[in-house]
Parts: structure tokens; C-alpha cells; sequence
């Protein structure tokens, strides 16, 4: 009995030493050779654009820009009324706090005034002393809102900020339309008149001749 694990076949003369097979005709053989790479074709020329086409991207691009310098105007218009419409609002504000600020200060006004009234016919006692410094403190109290009294005697006369209640004859013409005394004081707020004075104007006459 035959043992085939016993037998080996190890013909060399068929393979080459590295497993190429040998040519059988010639004896030898020889190796593979690798496949030639394809070769790759050139790419594709573009196309050139056309006229048209390029006269079309043209107007496009023209279009666009046109569109966009609208669109940034808009914009800028729109803040700019944004703006103004706060600033209106904020003088609007500015001008009811004043509103209220004058009609608040009246009643302080009223009471200074009284006060006024007591310390012309008031000698310089310590009551006289005490109620001027009441009227002094009312009156810081006001200027601290922006309220300030008005001091016309010896100015002209501006009837923008006084009312003449009555005239005085003068000599002097250097006193001619300037204020002589003050019978009601004036007050101001931010430079608008909250109540106009009541004062006395002179008026200059020349004298007669003999």
C-alpha cells in the first residue's frame, strides 16, 4: 500500500525562484509584464462666453449695485428719522418736566411774594431777619430746579420779561426807559419767563425853558 502523504512533488524547473513560470518552449520563462497605464485624456476646452452673455452679467451687476445703493439710502434715511424722532421726543419730555417744574414752583412764588410784601414794611428786627432767611432759603430752593429770579432795576426795561405798571418822570435821561423799581419780582426758567415782573419805568422829560 502506497503512502501518499509520504510522497512530494518538487519540480522546480517549471517556476522561476520568484513563482514566475518558465516558458516551456524555450525552457524559460518570463515574468508578466504590468499593464500599461491608460493614458489620461486632456481635459475639455472651455467655452468661451459669448458677447451677449457677458453683456447680460454686466447689466445683472449694474442692476445689483443699483439696488443695493437703494436699499443702504433707505437704511440711512431710517436712522435718520429714528434720530430725529428721539430728539423731538426728548425736547417734547424736556418741555412737560419744565411745564410742571413752573406750575409746581407758583405756590413757592406766592409764598415769596407774601414774604416780600412783609419785609418792606418790616424794620431790622430778629422777625424780619428770620423771615428773610425763610424767603432766601425758598428762593435757593427754586434755583436749584432752574428757577431764578429776575433782578431788573436799573436795566432797561424788556417787555419780553416785565410789565410797566407805571411810569416815573426823570431827570436824568440816562434813566429814560430803564427799570426803577420792581413791584412784583419776575422768574425764569432756562431762560423762558415763568412769570413776568411788574415793574416801574422811567421816562425822561426834558425840562422847560424859562
Amino acid at each position: 500500500m502506497v503512502n501518499f502523504k509520504a510522497v512530494r512533488i518538487n519540480d522546480r524547473r517549471r517556476f522561476h525562484p520568484d513563482g514566475a513560470p518558465r516558458d516551456t518552449a524555450s525552457g524559460t520563462a518570463e515574468p508578466a509584464a504590468a499593464p500599461a497605464p491608460e493614458a489620461s485624456s486632456p481635459p475639455a476646452p472651455e467655452r468661451a462666453a459669448a458677447p451677449q452673455d457677458v453683456e447680460q452679467l454686466r447689466e445683472e451687476l449694474a442692476a445689483a449695485r443699483a439696488r443695493v445703493n437703494e436699499l443702504a439710502r433707505g437704511l440711512q434715511e431710517s436712522v435718520r428719522d429714528r434720530e430725529a424722532f428721539k430728539e423731538r421726543l426728548s425736547r417734547e419730555n424736556e418741555r412737560l418736566r419744565d411745564i410742571e417744574k413752573a406750575e409746581s414752583a407758583r405756590l413757592v412764588i406766592d409764598a415769596i411774594d407774601a414774604l416780600d410784601l412783609s419785609l418792606q414794611a418790616a424794620d431790622d428786627s430778629p422777625l424780619a431777619r428770620g423771615v428773610r432767611l425763610i424767603r432766601d432759603d425758598l428762593l435757593g430752593r427754586l434755583a436749584s430746579q432752574g428757577i431764578e429770579r429776575l433782578a431788573l432795576t436799573g436795566a432797561p426795561f424788556d417787555p419780553n420779561q416785565a410789565e410797566a405798571m407805571d411810569t416815573e418822570v426823570v431827570a436824568d435821561p440816562e434813566a429814560d426807559g430803564k427799570v426803577l423799581a420792581e413791584v412784583r419780582a419776575g422768574y425764569t426758567l432756562k431762560g423762558r419767563v415763568v412769570r413776568a415782573a411788574q415793574v416801574r419805568v422811567g421816562r425822561y422829560v426834558q425840562p422847560a425853558r424859562a
